[in-house]
C-alpha cells in the first residue's frame, strides 16, 4: 500500500481527507457512515459565540451542477459545543478542527480563548468567508487588514494550530493569503464557497431567501483549484485545498497544485460515506501509477512546461 500519511501545521494525518465545515455536521453524527478512523480530520460546522437560528427557508436549492446554500450559520453556539459536542469528539481517531465565526474581529478571539484549553479540539479553523451573513458582505474575507486583524487576535488567544479559511470571491486570494499568514495562520483553507444564485422564471422567486448563497460542488473545481494554486504560490505556510472534490482524482490534483491536505464537502450530501472510501480510492490511484508515497505527488505541477492537457494523456491543440 501507498504511504498516505501528511503532515499538517505540525498535525500528523493518517491521509489528506478533511471534511469540509458545514457539510458533515460536528463529525461524529456521520461515523456511522464514514467511521473517523479512516479519515485524515473531522472539521466542525461553525460555532459561534451566540446560538444562531440561521436564515429563513428555503435555504438549500439544488442546481445543475451543484448546490446553493443559505444556511446562515445554524448552530447552539459554544457553551452546547463545550459542554455537549467536545466531550463525544474526545474518543474521535483523527485530527479534530473545530470552525469559529463571528461577526466582530473580538468574537474570534474570545472563541479561540474558550477552546484554546478543551482537550478534545486539535487546530481551529477561522472562518472569514461565509458568504450567507451581513448580507453576503464578507467583512473579513475581503480586507487584507481586517483578516490578519482577526488572526492576530486570535493567534494570541491560543496555542492551537491555526487554518484561515479563505473567500474566492475576491480580487487577489494571494494577498489575503499573505495578510492572514502575517496575522499568524498555520495554513490556508481555499476555498469556501462562492457566491451564486438562482431564480424561478415563471414565479419570480429566487431559489434561496436570501436571493444569493453560497455555490459548492462539482462545477467549482477549477476555480477552487486556481485559489489554491495561488495560495500555494504567495504563502510559505500549508494550504488545504477545497473545492469540488467528488472523487479520488479530484483530491489528487489539489495535492499536485501543493495542498497538504483536501476537504470534502458538498459530495457527501449525496453519499455521506463516500469520503471513507476516499483513501483506499486513492491508494488504488497511486499503486496503479506506480508511485508510493503521498507526499511525494504534492506540488509536482510543471506550470508552464509541456503540453496542456484537461485529461491524463490527452493532449489538446492550440
Amino acid at each position: 500500500m501507498a504511504k498516505l500519511g501528511v503532515t499538517l501545521a505540525g498535525l500528523e494525518l493518517r491521509n489528506p481527507i478533511l471534511s469540509a465545515s458545514g457539510t458533515f455536521g460536528h463529525g461524529l453524527e456521520m461515523q456511522h457512515f464514514a467511521p473517523p478512523g479512516l479519515l485524515g480530520g473531522l472539521v466542525s460546522k461553525t460555532v459561534t459565540l451566540a446560538p444562531r437560528p440561521g436564515n429563513p427557508n428555503p435555504r438549500i436549492c439544488e442546481t445543475e451542477a451543484g448546490l446553493l446554500n443559505s444556511i446562515g450559520l445554524e448552530n447552539r453556539g459554544i457553551d452546547y459545543y463545550l459542554r455537549e459536542i467536545a466531550p463525544t469528539l474526545r474518543a474521535a481517531e483523527c485530527v479534530i478542527v473545530t470552525n469559529i465565526g463571528g461577526e466582530r474581529v473580538e468574537d474570534f478571539a474570545e472563541l479561540a480563548a474558550r477552546l484554546d484549553a478543551e482537550s478534545a479540539v486539535d487546530a481551529l479553523e477561522v472562518n472569514l468567508s461565509c458568504p450567507n451573513v451581513q448580507g453576503g458582505k464578507l467583512p473579513f474575507a475581503t480586507d487584507p487588514k481586517t483578516a490578519e486583524a482577526v488572526l492576530r487576535g486570535v493567534r494570541a488567544a491560543t496555542r492551537k494550530p491555526l487554518f484561515a479559511k479563505l473567500s474566492p470571491n475576491v480580487t487577489d486570494i494571494g494577498e489575503i493569503a499573505r495578510a492572514v499568514e502575517a496575522g499568524g495562520a498555520d495554513a490556508v483553507t481555499a476555498v469556501n464557497t462562492l457566491l451564486g444564485m438562482a431564480v424561478d422564471w415563471r414565479s419570480g422567486k429566487p431559489g434561496i431567501n436570501t436571493v444569493m448563497g453560497g455555490y459548492s460542488g462539482v462545477a467549482v473545481k477549477p476555480v477552487a483549484l486556481r485559489c489554491a494554486w495561488q495560495c500555494v504560490k504567495a504563502v510559505s505556510i500549508p494550504v488545504i485545498g477545497c473545492g469540488g472534490v467528488g472523487k479520488a482524482e479530484d483530491v489528487l490534483e489539489f495535492l499536485a497544485v501543493g495542498c497538504r491536505a483536501v476537504q470534502v464537502g458538498t459530495s457527501c450530501f449525496s453519499d455521506p460515506s463516500h469520503i471513507a472510501r476516499l483513501p483506499a480510492e486513492i491508494d488504488a490511484l497511486l499503486e496503479a501509477a506506480g508511485f508510493h508515497e503521498l507526499a511525494a505527488r504534492i506540488g509536482i505541477l510543471q506550470a508552464g512546461g509541456g503540453a496542456p492537457s484537461c485529461k491524463p494523456g490527452v493532449a489538446v491543440k492550440a
